[in-house]
């Protein structure tokens, strides 16, 4: 359904103003509804102000968005709004074989124009007004407003050829990473609101992920939350700050030369060495005790003439 459609200001003075599902449905029927007769849709010829549609799929067109998820109205709510809009005589239902056929009550009072007959006070004054009350540019001649326009469109078209929207970056995801799940694609898009619109840093997550080869949305997310964290706003701010990461690996830790560095044992460590030591030279000095004690026996009994020095 393409083209717009015309609001009462009447719908904002009433309580269903003040009902915000109801109202959303109000609006959302007015918008699809059927402008002229003859339209047919699902083997179905539509009058003008009707609109053919499931509960079940309303409830699909009425989701919102919360947090990072979108969630919708179950059944039994959207069934309570158009009750409601049937109780104020604002919408006749009739179920067909194709789904429910909403009418819209005084469609013509929402979206009828007005007749041209009819003058509202803007129009009145500016039939009332001379050429010497306007304003230089309301008297200006039809060829110089053409011709105003003109350059307009082509500056507009020169800056369309000249800029490059960014890539969308679920589209960008699955090309360069893998595919993303319902609720992933929707946290995608979050993350694009959450850097107020500005898709450049999204995407410059997807493709660090790519020269990585970190193949997942974990990754992804784990940076963005890490730019988000350091109010990084900017795609030249997030690009400062990982190559300030990258040099950071690059530089290997100071390490001095020549240094040998030294423990000091414990005084324990020390007194127990030297118990250590004298255990084992006291077997050393009981065989040099008893080797002197023996040659000593051996000299006496040599001067008592009891051994001969051939026998020794």
């Amino acid at each position: 359904m393409q083209g717009w459609f015309k609001l009462h200001r009447e719908l904002f003075e009433t309580d269903l103003w003040h009902d915000v599902s109801t109202f959303r449905l109000f609006l959302y029927l007015i918008s699809q509804a059927s402008h002229r007769d003859g339209v047919k849709t699902k083997g179905i010829e539509l009058k003008r102000g009707q609109y053919i549609r499931s509960y079940r799929k309303l409830a699909d067109d009425l989701s919102y968005k919360e947090g990072r998820g979108y969630k919708k109205y179950s059944l039994s709510t959207i069934k309570s709004c158009v009750n409601k809009l049937i109780e104020s005589e604002r919408v006749n239902v009739q179920e067909t074989e194709v789904g429910t056929l909403f009418t819209i009550v005084n469609y013509a009072k929402y979206q009828d124009l007005e007749s041209d007959s009819e003058e509202t006070p803007n129009t009145q004054n500016e039939e009332v007004r001379t050429n010497a009350e306007l304003t230089p540019n309301e008297v200006r001649t039809n060829p110089e407003q053409e011709q105003e326009l003109k350059n307009l469109r082509n500056k507009e078209l020169k800056n369309t050829t000249t800029t490059t929207a960014p890539e969308n970056p679920v589209q960008l995801f699955e090309k360069l990473l893998c595919r993303l799940s319902p609720n992933q694609s929707h946290s995608l898009f979050q993350w694009v609101d959450d850097f107020e619109g500005k898709t450049e840093i999204v995407n410059e997550a997807i493709t660090i992920a790519d020269n990585k080869n970190k193949r997942y949305y974990g990754f992804v997310e784990y940076l963005l939350k890490e730019w988000a964290n350091n109010k990084l706003t900017t795609i030249d701010r997030v690009r400062a700050f990982e190559q300030e990461k990258f040099n950071k690996l690059k530089v290997k830790p100071y390490q001095r030369k020549g240094v040998i560095r030294t423990e000091k044992l414990p005084d324990w460590f020390e007194e127990q060495d030297d118990k250590v030591q004298e255990t084992s030279k006291q077997p050393v000095d009981d065989i040099s005790r008893k080797k002197a004690e023996l040659a000593e026996t051996l000299k006496k009994l040599k001067a008592g003439g009891l051994v001969s020095g051939d026998s020794v």
